[in-house]
C-alpha cells in the first residue's frame, strides 16, 4: 500500500472513524485511500474554518478525537482560527495537512509556506512525515498524543511523496497518557483551606463541569459554604433542571472583579487564574482580590473529577445531592428583544437533552442563570475568544450525537465568518437548530470601545456597522440549501423555534434584534 492507504487504515485502527476535510491536489491519494478502505466517515467543508470548527464540536460530545485534512500551509492558516479555540477547549484533533513534495518545496512554488511554523503555533504536537514507510506509525502517533491529558492537538505533516509512495506500514495503535493523580499532600492542603472558613471560591474547568464533577463540587460548596464559578467560556458544561446551578465569572470587567470582591481564597480545578479577558486602562488583569490566595486543587491534565469526590468525602460532605430548585417554570415573555427576557424564554422552550452551542456574544450575555431552571442540557462555547466558532462547532457536534437535537445560538457578525457550516448541515441533514441575532452591528466591540475608554465616533460608529447593506440571513441560508423564518418579537421567535425543534433537519431562524 501507499503511504496515504497506511495512514487511513492506522486511523481507523486507532478509533478515528471521522475526517473533516477541505482537500487540495497534495491530499489527492489520501482522498484516493478512502474509496480503498472502508470505514471513515469524510465530511466536507467549504472553508478550512468549517473543517477545524465541526472538528472541535465533534470532540467535545464524541469524547475522542476527529481529523481534519487540510491543503498545504495557506490551508492550515485558515483553519488556524478555530484550531486556537479547540485547544483553549483542550479538544482533542489530529489534524492532517498535506504538503508539496519533499524534493519540491526547494523550487519555492506558490503554495510553499513555513506549514511547520503556522502548526508548532497552535498544536501540542507536530511532525513531518519522512517518507511512505513511518507516515503510519507517525499517524498512530499523532493520535496517541492528541487523546494524551485532557486532549490535545496534534498536527502530521505529509508531503505528497509520502502519501504517494509505496511501501506504506500501519502503525500499531498507542496507549495514550492517563491523566495524571493530584498528590494526597495538594488535597490535604486544599481541604485545610476550606475548613477555615474563609471566603472562598472555587473555579471548575473541563471534566469538573460534567455531571459527576459538578456533583462532587456542589458537595463541597454544600460542606463549606465555598462560592463555584466556572470561567467565562465553558467548553462543555451539564446545565438545566438537575444539575448545580452554577455561574460563569462575567465578562464585563466591573462585573467580574465585583464578583470576587472579599474572596480571600480561590481554588482552581481544571481552570487557570480568573483574569480578564483584556486589559483595561486602570483595571487589574487578574480578577481575585490581590490579597487573595490561590490555589491549584488539579491542573488541566489531572484527574479533577476524582480529587473533587475525594475533597467532598474528606470534607464530610452529604453523599446525595442537594439542589435547591426554584419552584417557578421558566415561561415565555412577549416583546421586543431583550437578553434577560429572551433567556427566560429560551428557558422555558428548550428541549430534553439537547446540545446547546452557544456563540451569541453580547445577546447570549445574561444566558446562564435565567436557564438554570431549562430542560437539562450540554451546553458548549467559544473558549479561545476566535469568532467564526458557532456554526462549525454545532455542525461537529451533531454528527458527534446525531440522535441528540442541536440548537446554535449564533451572533450575525461572528456568524458571517463561517456560514459555509450552513451548507455542510444542509448536506448532511443534520438535525441543527440556528438562532442569528441580527442585530447588524459589530456591538461587542462598541462595548469595548467605551471599556478601553476611547470615545465613539462617526469613524467607529462606521466600522462597526452591519446594517450598510443589511446581511439578509434568510437569503443566505437558501444560498447554503436550507430552509429558514424571521421573526422580530419573542412570542414570535418562541411559535417558530418549537416548531423548527419538532422536525429532524437544519433550519435557521433569523430573530431581527436591530
Amino acid at each position: 500500500m501507499n503511504g496515504a492507504e497506511s495512514l487511513v487504515r492506522t486511523l481507523l485502527a486507532s478509533e478515528i472513524d471521522t475526517c473533516f476535510a477541505n482537500p487540495g491536489t497534495s491530499e489527492m491519494h489520501f482522498v484516493a485511500a478512502l474509496d480503498k478502505v472502508p470505514g471513515m466517515r469524510c465530511v466536507l467543508g467549504m472553508a478550512e474554518i468549517v473543517v477545524s470548527g465541526c472538528a472541535d464540536g465533534y470532540a467535545r460530545m464524541a469524547r475522542k478525537p476527529a481529523a481534519t485534512l487540510l491543503h498545504c500551509g495557506p490551508g492550515l492558516g485558515n483553519a488556524i482560527a478555530n484550531i486556537h479555540n479547540a485547544r483553549r477547549a483542550w479538544s482533542p484533533m489530529v489534524n492532517i495537512v498535506g504538503d508539496h513534495a519533499t524534493y519540491h518545496r526547494g523550487f519555492d512554488a506558490p503554495l510553499t509556506a513555513d506549514t511547520e511554523g503556522l502548526a508548532r503555533a497552535v498544536s501540542h504536537w507536530v511532525r513531518v512525515s519522512a517518507n511512505a514507510q513511518s507516515v503510519g506509525a507517525d499517524g498512530a502517533a499523532a493520535v496517541q498524543a492528541a487523546r494524551s491529558g485532557p486532549g490535545q492537538i496534534a498536527t502530521l505533516i505529509l508531503p505528497a511523496d509520502t502519501a504517494w509512495g509505496e511501501g506504506g506500514v500501519v502503525g500499531a495503535r498507542l496507549t495514550p497518557e492517563k491523566r495524571g493523580e493530584v498528590a494526597p499532600e495538594t488535597l490535604r492542603n486544599v481541604a485545610q483551606v476550606l475548613r477555615s472558613g474563609q471566603p472562598t471560591m472555587i473555579v471548575l474547568a473541563g471534566d469538573a463541569l460534567l455531571e459527576r464533577g459538578l456533583a462532587a463540587a456542589w458537595r463541597v460548596a454544600t460542606a463549606t459554604g465555598a462560592k463555584l464559578r466556572t470561567p467565562m467560556q465553558v467548553s462543555r458544561m451539564a446545565r438545566g433542571r438537575g444539575r448545580p446551578p452554577v455561574d460563569r465569572v462575567p465578562y464585563a470587567i466591573d462585573n467580574a472583579l465585583k464578583a470576587f470582591e472579599g474572596i480571600q481564597h480561590v481554588i482552581l480545578v481544571g481552570a487557570k487564574a480568573p483574569m480578564a479577558f483584556f486589559a483595561y486602562p486602570g483595571r487589574p488583569s487578574l480578577l481575585a482580590p490581590a490579597a487573595s490566595q490561590t490555589h491549584v486543587l488539579a491542573r488541566p491534565e489531572q484527574d479533577g473529577v476524582h480529587a473533587l469526590e475525594w475533597l467532598a468525602d474528606e470534607l464530610g460532605a452529604a453523599k446525595s445531592l442537594q439542589l435547591v430548585e426554584n419552584a417557578a417554570k421558566p415561561e415565555i415573555v412577549k416583546g421586543k428583544f431583550e437578553p434577560e427576557a429572551f433567556a427566560r424564554t429560551f428557558a422555558a422552550i428548550l428541549p430534553e437533552n439537547c446540545i446547546v452551542q452557544e456563540d451569541a456574544v453580547t445577546s447570549g450575555r445574561a444566558l446562564f442563570a435565567p436557564t438554570f431552571q431549562a430542560a437539562p442540557n450540554d451546553w458548549l462555547q467559544n473558549t479561545g475568544g476566535a469568532i467564526g466558532h458557532g456554526f462549525g462547532c454545532a455542525t461537529g457536534a451533531a454528527i458527534a450525537s446525531p440522535d441528540r437535537k442541536v440548537i446554535c445560538l449564533q451572533a450575525d457578525g461572528a456568524g458571517m465568518y463561517s456560514l459555509q457550516a450552513l451548507w455542510t448541515q444542509a448536506r448532511e441533514k443534520l438535525d441543527v437548530v440556528n438562532v442569528v441575532f441580527a442585530n447588524r452591528v459589530y456591538k461587542i466591540l462598541h462595548g469595548e470601545l467605551i471599556s478601553v475608554g476611547a470615545k465613539p465616533g462617526p469613524a467607529s460608529n462606521e466600522i462597526f456597522d452591519l446594517a450598510r447593506p443589511a446581511l439578509d440571513w434568510q437569503q443566505l441560508a437558501a444560498g447554503m440549501g436550507m430552509e429558514s423564518t424571521r421573526v422580530d418579537t419573542l412570542e414570535g421567535f418562541a411559535d417558530a423555534f418549537q416548531a423548527a425543534c419538532k422536525r429532524r433537519g437544519p433550519f435557521l431562524i433569523e430573530f431581527v434584534i436591530a
